[in-house]
């Protein structure tokens, strides 16, 4: 996967790192982003989605299955896009406690005013940084947008997503809580 693409997918969750702050259902979330690129990034996107479609259908299942496992999914609403379904204990509900996608991340959450709040993270590797505002239509629903920096290649990027959470169901089903979350 490009240093640029995997950012975006590592960095996915952070969208969604704002989100606690309105008393969300636990369960089954999934998040989905649109990832304004540019030209040289879709061009990546679409090698890699190229990449995907090439495999014999014996690999790319594997490869489905093994994001799908993870509860990812890419391209699934076109060109740019990416869905995460993430498991929330009501343990990590009642916590506020949102998965970070990478142990290397700093993730910074302002005060909620009104519906709507505040958020940045920095990562190290590949170095990264964002920020972003959540909004919250209901406790199973939100809506975000982000800006990410990235200094992957000879000179800074930034790379906008538009986000959306919504709550599937109080059962996650085969989805797990993410690695290192205080269950």
């Amino acid at each position: 996967m490009k240093p640029k693409v995997a950012c975006i997918a590592a960095v996915l969750l952070a969208v969604s790192s704002g989100a606690g702050a309105q008393a969300m259902k636990p369960g089954l979330w999934e998040i989905n982003s649109k990832i304004q690129m540019g030209a040289e990034l879709d061009k990546e996107m679409a090698e890699m989605q190229q990449q995907m479609a090439s495999m014999p259908p014996e690999q790319r299942k594997m490869m489905e299955d093994m994001m799908a496992k993870q509860g990812v999914s890419m391209g699934a609403g076109g060109p740019g896009t990416m869905s995460v379904r993430m498991c929330m204990t009501k343990e990590m509900a009642e916590r506020d406690q949102i998965p970070a996608a990478r142990s290397d991340c700093k993730n910074t959450v302002s005060p909620r005013s009104g519906n709507s709040m505040k958020f940045s993270f920095s990562c190290t590797n590949p170095p990264s940084s964002g920020e972003g505002q959540t909004t919250f239509l209901s406790p199973e629903h939100y809506t975000s947008r982000m800006t990410l920096n990235t200094g992957t290649r000879a000179k800074p990027e930034k790379t906008n997503m538009d986000g959306s959470g919504k709550w599937l169901s109080a059962d996650c089903g085969a989805v797990k809580p993410w690695p290192g979350v205080k269950k």
